[in-house]
């Protein structure tokens, strides 16, 4: 049931307060205030008000005064005059200094007054579409903005090196010194593989439907788990995984998939170098009500400074690895869009863990 329009009437006349509450009590949530002070407490208390009528003659100020001192306080509610005085100085000043929807006059019918509070509704809405809008298109100005910075910089960055590489070999005829420069080529390769893959989930999750479908969690993980074998035996990295899963779990398995990808990534990416027994630990408990996963690894930990600011787009919190910035942005945009949540801790040169929590899609649906 959509909820009753607030209005707040303010006149000094008793009479017209209780006839206006009385006549439109039914059709909208009525409040009245026989002054201005009453009324800005009214506001105060009723972040929600869309509608404000006030008497243009008021014993404390007059109604383009009480106009004129609210507009900016409380920019959103739809401001309406009204007086028994057809002084067109009045209307002027109402328009002009008090920013007025509408001006009415005395003595009003129940039909003018429900005629402007719906318009007057209706242009409360528009405003408040329009204030939401200009809200999301700034957001995504600025992202836009982020966005061809990185792209100007990581796509860039590791062309440049395999170009600075090829220079080099060129010239080169020890074979050790270009084994050398073909692992540097490779590495700049790798970064650029995996900012364009994580480019290509960012715009999967802004652009795709979700579809809900039953999970099998050990299957969802071996094939997560798949892609980093390599990188782990070649950098002697343990890979510990158990999943307890005894209900069937409906969700996205391509978001989830997102979610478990980039956090493996990260937990064999910002390993210790010096460490001998890596590990990479992923748990996965499934009930009725939800999925939780956790990751855990032993790496170099993040810094306090930055653990609030790691699932910001395009955020570093070290330097010890080239990464994107995009990876724990998209982790945190996924489950977003699951209804999901993440909690992470970490000390430094002890390692990281984080939780996840999905809740279930009971039968596929939303």
């Amino acid at each position: 049931m959509e909820k009753k329009i607030k209005v707040l009437y303010i006149d000094d006349e008793q009479n017209n307060l209780v006839g206006f509450k009385a006549t439109f009590r039914f059709d909208y949530t009525v409040l009245v205030a026989a002054t201005t002070e009453v009324a800005r407490q009214l506001l105060a208390d009723n972040p929600d008000i869309r509608i404000i009528l006030c008497d243009q003659r008021m014993p404390d100020q007059t109604g383009v005064q009480f106009f004129e001192e609210i507009r900016f306080k409380y920019p959103e509610p739809i401001r309406m005059l009204i007086t028994g005085y057809t002084d067109i100085e009045s209307v002027i000043d109402a328009i002009n200094r008090g920013n007025i929807y509408r001006y009415i006059k005395k003595p009003w019918t129940d039909t003018d007054i429900q005629s402007a509070i719906e318009e007057g509704n209706k242009f409360y809405l528009t405003n408040n579409l329009l204030a939401l809008k200009n809200k999301e298109l700034q957001s995504a100005y600025d992202e836009l903005g982020k966005f061809a910075y990185s792209v100007t910089h990581d796509m860039r960055g590791p062309l440049l090196s395999v170009s600075g590489a090829i220079s080099i070999a060129e010239n080169c005829t020890d074979i050790n010194e270009i084994k050398e420069i073909l692992g540097m080529m490779d590495s700049a390769i790798k970064k650029l593989d995996e900012f364009i893959t994580n480019v290509h989930d960012y715009y999967s999750m802004k652009r795709g439907q979700l579809v809900f479908e039953e999970i099998n969690f050990n299957k969802t993980l071996n094939d997560c788990v798949a892609l980093f074998r390599i990188a782990g035996t070649m950098e002697h990295i343990s890979f510990l995984s158990s999943v307890k899963q005894d209900v069937p779990f409906f969700s996205d398995e391509v978001t989830i998939k997102i979610v478990l990808t980039n956090l493996l990534s990260n937990a064999v990416k910002y390993q210790r170098k010096s460490v001998t027994d890596k590990f990479v630990d992923v748990n996965i408990e499934v009930n009725q009500t939800n999925a939780i996963i956790f990751v855990k690894d032993n790496g170099i930990g993040i810094h306090d400074d930055h653990i609030n600011n790691i699932f910001d787009m395009f955020y570093r919190a070290t330097s010890e690895e080239a990464g994107s910035g995009f990876g724990l942005y998209n982790v945190k945009d996924a489950l977003s869009k699951l209804g999901g949540t993440i909690e992470v801790s970490s000390k430094l040169n002890e390692g990281t863990s984080f939780k996840v929590t999905i809740p279930q899609k009971a039968n596929g649906n939303k």
